[in-house]
């Protein structure tokens, strides 16, 4: 897992598949944060990647970077308590602009089911599951 951060977080932005519907929805991202051993992305509730997870909480990350990409998929999990959305805005202090723990608004969800495998054009696909 912490492979899987470090990865995303180098890469900077990451890009995040849901479905709306039978229509797939693909959006860049940038958030994700280990907190109590589970591995976090952060969004708003008044977005419609919001609407999509809570509809349907299977998902798929893809991010590139040197010459290998990672394709991360699970399910999310929202994490409703106050101190997961404040673990996440004190590593992200610039959304702390535009977001705050009490804002109703600010939303963080969890991986379950995780499977991310690294690929490169020089090696051959590397599986980690947590």
């Amino acid at each position: 897992m912490k492979r899987v951060e470090e990865f995303l977080k180098k890469a900077g932005t990451y890009y995040l598949a849901t479905a709306d519907g039978d229509q797939p929805r693909v959006r860049p991202f940038g958030t994700v944060h280990i907190f109590e051993d589970k591995l976090y992305i952060q969004t708003g509730k008044v977005k419609a990647v919001s609407r999509q997870i809570h509809a349907n909480p299977k998902v798929e990350i893809c991010a590139f970077m040197d010459g290998e990409w990672l394709r991360l998929s699970g399910t999310l999990v929202e994490d409703e308590r106050r101190e997961a959305k404040v673990s996440m805005l004190e590593a992200y202090p610039s959304l702390q602009r535009m977001y705050s723990p009490d804002d109703g608004n600010t939303e963080v969800f969890y991986f379950t089911d995780a499977t991310a495998v690294f690929s490169g054009f020089g090696h051959a696909p590397e599986t980690v599951r947590f």
